[in-house]
């Protein structure tokens, strides 16, 4: 257990900064799973769109420390390549 003010500042710090991140991380993980979804449907519409949406949080994450910048553009050309194939 912390013993110091400034450890017990810290803990206070670490547990709304957890928060923030979980929040982050999931609302990234959710945007990912829509475009996902558009993808299985088989709408190349439908998944331009989401993806569209996606990028910008993903970007976001990637700024914010929550992943990688290359994970997220990975992820990002990725999810781009699948929507292509599927107007093939």
């Amino acid at each position: 257990m912390a013993n110091t003010v400034s450890a017990k500042k810290m803990t206070r710090k670490i547990v709304k900064r957890t928060a923030i991140n979980r929040s982050r991380r999931s609302r990234v993980r959710t945007f990912i799973r829509k475009v996902e979804e558009a993808i299985a449907s088989g709408n190349q519409n439908d998944a331009v769109a989401a993806l569209r949406a996606a990028e910008p949080e993903l970007m976001r994450a990637a700024q914010k420390g929550i992943v990688h910048k290359n994970t997220a553009s990975r992820k990002v050309s990725r999810l781009s390549a699948r929507i292509k194939t599927l107007s093939a």
